[in-house]
């Protein structure tokens, strides 16, 4: 949850790029560590599962930072990605 939490704090500041490069750390990291704990890169990941939540927010970071410098793909795909992962972290997260 570092990883996601430095990219939101980057990205609340205006510093975008340092932002995206801690997202998409977070994000990588978080997705090793998923996957390491059986999940297949598809399939819910629960927001009501505290330690989903790094990866969650890394993503949503991710997605942020991507939309901020117009990447336009990766930032839909991350809001994709997000959404069929955990609709509900998708509602908190952007509201």
């Amino acid at each position: 949850m570092a990883w996601a939490q430095l990219a939101e704090r980057a990205l609340d500041a205006g510093r975008t790029i340092e932002g995206y490069a801690y997202a998409r750390t977070g994000y990588h990291r978080a997705l090793d560590t998923l996957r390491r704990n059986g999940w297949k890169g598809h399939g819910p990941v629960p927001w009501e599962h505290e330690p989903n939540r790094g990866f969650l927010r890394a993503l949503h970071a991710l997605g942020r930072a991507a939309a901020e410098i117009g990447e336009d793909s990766e930032a839909d795909r991350c809001r994709t990605f997000l959404a069929d992962s955990s609709p509900e972290a998708a509602a908190a997260l952007d509201g």
